[in-house]
């Protein structure tokens, strides 16, 4: 690799098309019916994986859905019928794990998304989505894979992963473009 910018942009974005052909679009649609059909959803990741879902809890209130970012005042309490919607890329997040309890002991269903399928997280959730990419926890020496620093790629495979469920979500909520640019924010 040259270092070239548009060598890098090149890499970055073959390994993201790479990831994104590996994630199983079948679990995409299950995850996308059960934040459709939650009475509430509640999303939760530490660090650039949160802001990847606090832009996704976003287009999720635009779409219409009940939904709310744990650690902000405003987030209600989950039940059952509710959905605790948490990343960890390396799923071995102790806050994440932590939450997760949580949520399933107040009846919650818990839906993962993760690049380790054989993590904690992962075998305690009630829903895996996996997004086969590396994570900061994978990213030195001979591990490492990718072009981009410390979990990048999984987090712009997250970024991407969300894009597309907001347009199957519009499907499944009939939400139309119109009605969710009323619910975008006039506070800015």
């Amino acid at each position: 690799m040259t270092g070239t910018g548009t060598t890098l942009f090149d890499a970055a974005l073959g390994e993201l098309g790479k990831v994104l052909a590996r994630i199983d679009e079948s679990r995409v649609e299950a995850a996308c019916a059960m934040l459709a059909g939650a009475g509430k959803i509640a999303v939760y990741g530490c660090g650039r994986e949160a802001l990847q879902l606090k832009g996704f809890a976003m287009r999720l209130y635009h779409l219409g859905l009940p939904v709310s970012v744990v650690g902000d005042m405003t987030t209600p309490p989950l039940g059952e019928g509710d959905v605790f919607l948490a990343s960890s890329g390396p799923g071995e997040t102790t806050t994440v794990l932590t939450l997760m309890q949580v949520a399933r002991d107040a009846g919650a269903t818990v839906l993962l998304l993760t690049a380790e399928a054989a993590s904690s997280a992962a075998k305690r959730a009630d829903f895996t989505l996996l997004i086969p990419a590396q994570t900061m926890a994978s990213d030195q020496g001979t591990a490492k894979t990718s072009v981009l620093p410390m979990g990048s790629l999984f987090e712009g495979a997250l970024f991407l992963l969300f894009e597309v469920m907001v347009l199957k979500l519009k499907d499944l909520t009939g939400a139309t473009p119109e009605v969710m640019r009323t619910r975008h924010t006039n506070m800015e």
